[in-house]
């Protein structure tokens, strides 16, 4: 599966958004923040059927 993601900066940190699954984390770079978000959404998508994502991706905004 492929997936959006966007990275901005909130003071000393980065923060990397999934927006299809809205999931997020955060890192001190934003290679740091991406790789975690990268591990988030290993373990969400362990944690959530296939077909609630397959029912999000839909409805969520196209890749960039």
């Amino acid at each position: 599966m492929r997936f959006t993601a966007a990275v901005h900066q909130e003071e000393d940190w980065f923060v990397a958004q999934c927006f299809e699954l809205d999931v997020a984390s955060q890192g001190e770079s934003p290679d740091a923040a991406l790789a975690n978000l990268h591990e988030a959404v290993e373990l969400y998508l362990e944690a959530v059927p296939q077909r609630a994502v397959k029912a999000s991706r839909s409805s969520g905004p196209p890749d960039v």
